[in-house]
């Protein structure tokens, strides 16, 4: 067959070498599963700006070697606190070891994450673990295994096919592959909420480890937190301004956004802990995302091939859960890919079968009631006014059991990650 590569069959091709592509490297290779991970990028660069690792996902992280890297370049998240756009306190809620996890929750810069994988898979899987500037553009799944196609993103230029066992498509929210697989599916769901995000050198506020949701998408919403302590004190801060928009552009995470195009309406939010108008102009870069998902699919395995990740169930990113679903999907297919290493369809529909319901709850519990569902009910409640006492408006109980209720659909309620630990 024309292309047909002659080199020896990989047993696991990873397409993509973003959070879910590495993660999923380096459970393989913890199995003894080999695999290689290529990558559509001629270099690996530290894009993007900050996350948050919740305790699942960090429970498959430390037990992968890997929380002592982790804990140097990221910042232990302390707390989650709710305000109105008045900076007046809503909740406040601990995270983490904080609440009681056995395991960190970390806000981090996606570029340091995917540093401390990258680093990681290359010295335990070797230096040509990863195969860069190899753009894959189809596959062919057969009975005896799959044939992977390629282009060189520098050059654009056909590179030799490479022959796998199985092929698992972690190539993000622009899949190659779930296009192949899914070629009439509709156009990606607008939520109807525009954000723009930015980095900022500041000072820490409230607790130096606090991530923060202010205001409301009607009139501007705010998160803060940190996400890399910087030596003199300072901090690197992540934000996030999210207003209701009609409409919106392409979806492409290093899209360039305007701050003329939102910051007036954060002009007033000068608070005794935070003024957010200068930490968002003090931003190099800012930039534009449309808040948007992709509905769930009825199928991610097709033979030999897979979806994992943002290309298996792209989400509005609320609720700080994209990555931590991706890590979650990549520790099971892991474990069902050793379970039956003779048979590798077998276990991606096994993996199908584990992960695709579950996710696609977070991807719909995300459109209608993810955490910060609490700074809604109090901006109905209270008609966008400030308030003389929260419990007035809204019991703690009842705040509580809006995040309880999250977390248990997202599958990181303190039970189940402490029950996952032992």
């Amino acid at each position: 067959m024309r292309g047909r590569s002659t080199e020896p069959e990989a047993e696991v091709l990873i397409v993509g070498a973003g959070i879910a592509g590495l993660v999923l490297a380096l459970e393989l290779h913890d199995a003894g599963i080999g695999c290689r991970v290529y990558e559509a990028v001629p270099e690996v660069a530290a894009v993007g700006v900050g996350i948050n690792l919740l305790p699942h996902a960090t429970r498959i992280l430390h037990q992968l070697g890997l929380g002592e890297p982790l804990d140097e370049v990221g910042v232990l998240t302390r707390e989650a606190v709710f305000f109105n756009r008045f900076g007046q306190l809503i909740y406040r809620e601990p995270a983490g070891r904080h609440a009681g996890y056995p395991y960190p929750q970390y806000s981090i810069h996606r570029g340091d994450l995917q540093a401390v994988l990258l680093r990681a898979v290359r010295e335990r899987l070797g230096s040509d673990a990863v195969v860069l500037d190899h753009r894959c553009v189809r596959v062919e799944p057969d009975d005896t295994g799959v044939t992977a196609w390629f282009r060189s993103s520098a050059r654009d230029a056909e590179l030799p096919a490479v022959r796998a066992r199985a092929v698992v498509a972690c190539d993000g929210i622009h899949s190659a592959i779930r296009k192949q697989f899914h070629p009439h599916e509709g156009a990606p769901r607008y939520s109807g909420i525009n954000m723009w995000r930015g980095v900022t050198v500041g000072a820490p506020f409230l607790s130096g480890a606090s991530m923060v949701r202010a205001g409301w998408i009607d009139q501007g919403k705010l998160v803060a937190y940190p996400i890399r302590n910087l030596p003199g004190g300072d901090q690197l801060l992540n934000w996030v301004a999210e207003i209701r928009t009609p409409h919106h552009r392409q979806r492409d995470w290093n899209r360039r956004g305007r701050l003329e195009d939102f910051i007036g309406a954060f002009e007033d939010w000068h608070f005794d802990w935070l003024d957010v108008p200068a930490m968002m102009r003090a931003s190099e870069t800012v930039l534009e995302y449309p808040m948007v998902d992709q509905d769930p699919l009825d199928r991610w395995t097709f033979g030999r091939v897979t979806l994992l990740g943002d290309a298996a169930h792209p989400m509005v990113p609320r609720g700080s859960n994209g990555a931590g679903q991706a890590i979650l999907d990549a520790r099971a297919l892991r474990r069902h890919l050793a379970a039956d290493r003779d048979d590798p369809a077998t276990a991606l529909r096994a993996y199908e079968a584990e992960r695709l319901p579950a996710t696609s709850q977070v991807v719909l519990t995300n459109r209608t009631a993810p955490p910060d569902l609490i700074i809604h009910e109090v901006w109905r409640r209270t008609g966008d006014r400030p308030f003389d006492s929260i419990e007035n408006v809204i019991k703690p109980e009842e705040l509580a059991q809006i995040s309880q209720r999250y977390k248990e659909v997202a599958g990181y309620s303190a039970e189940a990650v402490r029950s996952e630990s032992l």
